[in-house]
């Protein structure tokens, strides 16, 4: 496998169900800690409406005030609407996702928009803000199955998947909202994405809901995903999914892969760091392993 990236989507993902609001100064300290860790990728945010999803309030301060510090990871944020783009590049955000989901059912609870729609508009605000001298990445939610409506066909994935790269959008992020995605089934959707277009980078977006998580991911990279999406101990879960549950462990999947000798330029003791330092926060344990674990240590034998 070649080296893979990791965007750490922690600070949005992984706070968006909590119930608890994490003070900015707070949320601060985090997202320093991990965007000089030495991972790829830190999502600061959402731009929604915070009287909506309060824990999301502070995306623009946040971004205005990392704006002006040097991070050895790049800064992402997710939009969803014209608004949140108009706002994303007011304050800068060098990396823009978007995403627009297969399942009818979660688009119209997620965005109120149909499938349709959402892609159409997605692709026109991806164009807009590359246009802009954005990074940007567009994703396929509910990509390998829904809460709502069970298995989400195929063929209704890689349409977005064709839409998108037909735009010229090549940066595809395959997201597992509800966590039905099994190794099989990610393995074979990564490589098809690449048979499209095999310069695309494609991106998983795995979560745990059933306990796949790990396996499935592996099967991403082994199938040529450039990158994956992680939390800081397992958090997170999209609120407008039947079974909101977490993503895979960024530290445990940093551990797994320093076992292989791959990232082994990540900082593994400052991600356990923070998963402890979040765990104390909401005061309580935490899904992912190594944190409590601690991880493996010494050179592996081959």
């Amino acid at each position: 496998m070649k080296p893979i990236l990791i965007h750490e989507v922690g600070p949005r993902d992984g706070l968006q169900v909590e119930q608890a609001v994490v003070p900015t100064e707070i949320k601060l300290n985090w997202i320093r800690r991990l965007a000089d860790s030495g991972l790829d990728i830190v999502q600061v945010g959402s731009f929604v409406r915070g009287d909506k999803m309060p824990q999301m309030a502070d995306t623009d301060e946040l971004f205005r005030i990392l704006g002006k510090e040097s991070h050895q990871a790049l800064l992402s944020g997710l939009v969803l609407n014209e608004k949140g783009l108009e706002r994303a590049l007011e304050v800068g955000v060098p990396f823009i996702c978007l995403g627009a989901s297969a399942s009818e059912t979660h688009s119209r609870k997620n965005t109120g928009m149909s499938t349709e729609d959402a892609t159409r508009r997605i692709i026109t605000m991806a164009l807009d803000a590359r246009d802009a001298g954005r990074q940007v990445q567009v994703s396929v939610q509910s990509a390998f199955g829904c809460g709502f409506e069970g298995a989400i066909s195929e063929d209704r994935v890689m349409s977005i998947v064709v839409a998108y790269l037909e735009a010229g959008l090549t940066s595809i992020s395959l997201a597992d909202t509800a966590g039905h995605a099994h190794p099989d089934q990610v393995r074979r959707y990564v490589k098809k994405v690449l048979d499209l277009q095999p310069g695309a980078e494609v991106t998983a977006h795995i979560h745990n809901t059933y306990g796949l998580g790990m396996a499935s991911v592996y099967a991403a990279m082994e199938a040529g995903a450039r990158s994956i999406e992680t939390s800081f101990g397992g958090l997170g879960g999209c609120p407008f999914t039947k079974v909101a549950a977490g993503n895979v462990a960024t530290e445990d999947l940093v551990h797994g892969l320093q076992r292989m000798g791959q990232r082994t330029d990540i900082d593994l003791a400052a991600l356990v760091g923070v998963t402890r330092v979040v765990s104390d926060f909401f005061g309580r344990e935490l899904p992912g392993c190594v944190y409590k674990t601690g991880p493996i240590l010494g050179k592996v034998l081959a």
